[in-house]
């Protein structure tokens, strides 16, 4: 029988995985220099978690990894997204009470979401984002974006923009809800099925419907900032202001809402404009939310932002604009065993290179010379480190520099010392 991965999923074969490394560590050590920690949550939730009362979105309808245990009522989802166990475990954790709010965290690692596969969307994912938590402010929500743009930015990542808008806050977002109820009422019959359903349980989801988006009822529909209260407009200016102020290139799109239903204020997405990206331009995405904080059990006030962003989407915008991250890094030394007495010595200055820091390595299955030669040659080495019978015997070792091509028969003790100066 032969076994294939599930669809939808794949596999990062080795000389693919320091591409993964390279991208991990920079979104790394801008996390350090933003003052972002990590945070490990569970691969698998209690259901609701991410099923919050009447949610409107795909993932939570459509897409979620939901099982039970034989023999058990208790309802398991594998995590869709990072922000709700990032939450559930700032709350469960207490964390609310660090007297230096907000506390910013960073995740990474595989999330799971039943949806058609295409270019850059796969089932099994992994995602990296950020959760600021515990208080608000359009300084913390520019933070967040300017950290995004920023890591983008580093990343070679050139030809993107920032999308941004505001869902108001409670009052503004209720009037703006039934503005919407009372423009679309009418079109009930022509919206999507999926739409019909958004009409009852969250309207400012149908204008992020991708079926309906060229209909002319949905051009013609009420825009947010015309139902914003004083206070939500200060809040959206002060955040514009504050990108201009530092030259962050945006631009407000009233058309943007988000796909999860528990964002308020500030939403906003990357956006790529290289066209080889395709439709899955966006590889960005985040905004602020009020109400999740108080559902999970923390303090009523406390409020938070994030955004996220799934890494197959970013290694695919890299290759788009020409960018290699890099791939399987050459070794420091080949060590060539030539005389089977001398194998277990040679091991042993292997073993020794790598106590020092080399990266090194050796045939273990006693591969002919020209056998040996050929792997030093694929292994992109820098050093042959050859041992035969009178290497062996007289303690010593021969070590050959690749690029210079000379090679020095030297005691074993010297080894270290000189390897040290062919590699700077």
């Amino acid at each position: 029988m032969a076994y294939q991965i599930p669809r939808g999923c794949q596999d990062v074969l080795p000389e693919d995985s320091y591409k993964w490394q390279s991208l991990e560590n920079t979104l790394r050590e801008f996390c350090y220099l933003y003052n972002f920690d990590e945070i490990r949550t569970p691969i698998f939730e209690h259901t609701n978690v991410f099923k919050r009362e009447n949610d409107s979105s795909d993932m939570v309808n459509k897409e979620m990894y939901t099982f039970t245990l034989e023999n058990s009522k208790t309802s398991l989802t594998i995590r869709p997204e990072g922000t709700a166990g990032t939450v559930r475990s700032f709350v469960e954790n207490k964390m609310y009470s660090n007297p230096d709010l907000p506390v910013k965290l960073y995740y990474m690692g595989p999330m799971a979401r039943h949806e058609r596969p295409q270019k850059g969307r796969l089932r099994i994912f992994n995602q990296f984002g950020v959760e600021c938590l515990g208080q608000k402010s359009p300084y913390i929500d520019v933070e967040a974006m300017v950290l995004a743009f920023s890591m983008l930015k580093a990343l070679g990542i050139n030809d993107i923009k920032i999308l941004v808008n505001t869902l108001g806050d409670d009052a503004s977002r209720a009037a703006y809800r039934e503005a919407l109820v009372e423009h679309f009422e009418p079109h009930l019959e022509d919206l999507c099925g999926d739409c019909k359903r958004r009409f009852r349980q969250n309207p400012l989801r149908i204008l992020d419907c991708k079926v309906d988006h060229d209909k002319d009822f949905m051009k013609t529909a009420p825009s947010m900032k015309d139902y914003l209260n004083d206070e939500s407009k200060e809040y959206f200016q002060t955040v514009c202001e504050l990108l201009d102020t530092l030259e962050i290139p945006y631009e407000i799109d009233d058309k943007l809402v988000r796909g999860l239903d528990y964002y308020t204020h500030t939403v906003f997405e990357i956006v790529s404009v290289n066209e080889e990206m395709g439709s899955q331009s966006t590889v960005l995405a985040g905004g602020r939310y009020d109400g999740l904080i108080p559902y999970f059990g923390g303090p009523e006030e406390m409020s938070g932002i994030g955004w996220a962003m799934g890494m197959e989407r970013i290694l695919i915008a890299l290759e788009a604009e020409g960018i290699d991250l890099g791939s399987k890094p050459e070794l420091d030394a080949y060590v060539m065993c030539l005389d089977k007495s001398a194998r277990t010595y040679a091991f042993k200055v292997l073993t020794e290179l790598r106590a020092h820091g080399y990266r090194a390595d050796m045939d273990m299955m006693g591969r002919s010379f020209k056998g040996q030669f050929k792997a030093v040659d694929r292994a992109k080495a820098k050093t042959a480190i050859l041992i035969g019978k009178n290497e062996f015997e007289n303690k010593q070792v021969t070590v050959k520099n690749i690029a210079k091509k000379e090679q020095n028969t030297i005691s074993v003790e010297d080894l270290i010392s000189t390897m040290d100066e062919i590699i700077e």
